[in-house]
């Protein structure tokens, strides 16, 4: 009996022992740590909505005349997939995109059709909006570059 009561007695000891955690410091530099493993290089972005080309693939849009074939493919899909929330000519959910051509680079347009989750954490146009927009962040709908340049040139047209 004494050497049962002796041993949970130990054990209690050593569990006790273990439950003091880490030091400050050794708790500190660990949580920095682990913020810099977590969190992405930050890209260069201009202080110009014009120039900020955005976070994605797109590096470089060339326009030319507008392609009307483009614009019909374009409107299709912004229907299709865009308008239950963004109104083309009136804040919604989602801000309209009439007059985005003057506001946005077609680089920044585009890589936000295609990467609205990198861009909301990492573009500051983009968090911005995340944050006018009652934190409703844009869905990713899956599109191919090409339909979002179909897209963009159909934003030409809202002008």
């Amino acid at each position: 009996m004494k050497t049962c009561i002796l041993t949970i007695a130990c054990l209690g000891l050593f569990f006790l022992s273990g439950c003091g955690g880490k030091s400050n410091t050794e708790s500190e530099s660990n949580s920095i740590l682990e913020d810099v493993a977590t969190t992405p290089e930050p890209e260069p972005v201009s202080d110009d909505p014009m120039k900020n080309k955005g976070i994605g693939p797109i590096t470089e849009v060339e326009l030319g005349p507008i392609d009307d074939a483009m614009v019909a493919e374009g409107k299709a899909v912004y229907e299709q997939l865009c308008i239950a929330c963004h109104k083309a000519d009136q804040k919604f959910i989602g801000p309209a995109p009439k007059g985005i051509m003057t506001r946005r680079s077609p680089e920044w347009i585009m890589n936000m059709i295609l990467n609205p989750e990198e861009m909301v954490k990492s573009d500051p146009i983009a968090k911005d909006l995340l944050v006018e927009y009652n934190m409703a962040p844009m869905a990713n709908q899956g599109l191919t570059e090409e339909q979002a340049r179909q897209i963009l040139e159909y934003f030409r047209t809202l002008e």
